[in-house]
Order: structure tokens, then sequence, then C-alpha cells
């Protein structure tokens, strides 16, 4: 079985981008109030893990998509929700065992605090990963080759 059409790299980079400069834009606010953190330190900590969510978020979407269409033959934009629930959970699951010592090592807050903060992250980009996904998938199908 041939896999079916899969997103091309610069279209890749362009969903990347769109969704970690939306998280930034979203998430940094709630978060710099809910932790206590200074917003100053707040943008900073969340562009560093924006750019270590960007290289996972490639190299995930990238794996996800080719093991679906080779198990299923289907393209990402036709996933069933119950795949993009799975989906945006392990994305955002694997994510938070990268970024909880980043977290810990920017804020000082002890590993409890941090992971506290790194979950409420996750939940809350977790959330975001699956509306903005359905609609990246909406605003850009995938060409058929």
């Amino acid at each position: 079985m041939s896999l079916p059409p899969q997103r091309r790299f610069p279209d890749r980079l362009r969903q990347v981008a769109l969704f970690e400069l939306g998280g930034l834009l979203f998430i940094t606010p709630p978060f710099a109030w809910l932790s206590g953190v200074p917003v100053r330190e707040s943008v900073g900590l969340l562009a560093v893990l924006a750019l270590i969510a960007a290289v996972w978020n490639g190299v995930f979407n990238t794996l996800f998509d080719r093991l679906e269409g080779h198990f299923t033959g289907r393209t990402a934009d036709r996933r069933p929700w119950l795949l993009r629930g799975l989906h945006a959970v392990l994305f955002e699951g694997i994510l938070l065992l990268l970024t909880l010592p980043v977290i810990v090592l920017w804020t000082g807050m002890n590993w409890w605090p941090a992971l506290l903060a790194d979950i409420g992250l996750a939940l809350a980009y977790t959330g975001y990963a699956f509306v903005f996904n359905l609609g990246y998938d909406r605003a850009f199908p995938i060409a058929p080759e």
C-alpha cells in the first residue's frame, strides 16, 4: 500500500509557525496571571518553550501523519475526531516531558509547582492544538499528488 499525499515541507513550516505564534498570543497572558511569573519572564519562557514545541511539532506531526497514512491510507486532513483527540494528547504529553526541566530552570520553581504549571500549559495547548489543527486542515487541505 502506498502512502497517501503528505504535507510538503513549506506547508508544514507554515503550520508550525502559525500554531506557535497563535499559542504565544493566546496562552502567555493567562499563564503569567495564573503562575505569578512576571509577564516579561513569561514571554521569554514561552518563546523558548515555543521553539522546543515547534521542533517537536514538525517531527511529531510528520511521523504521526506517515503512520496514519501507512495504516489507514487516509490523509491527515481527513482524520476522524477520536484520532484527532489522541493526536493532541500524545503530542502534548510528550512535550510536557521535554519542557518541564526548562520551566524549573527558567523560573526557579520547585518541581511540583513547575509540573502543575506545565500541566496547565499542556491542557491549554491540547485544546488549542485540537481547534488549530482542525481549522488548519480545513483552511489548507492536502493537495493530491
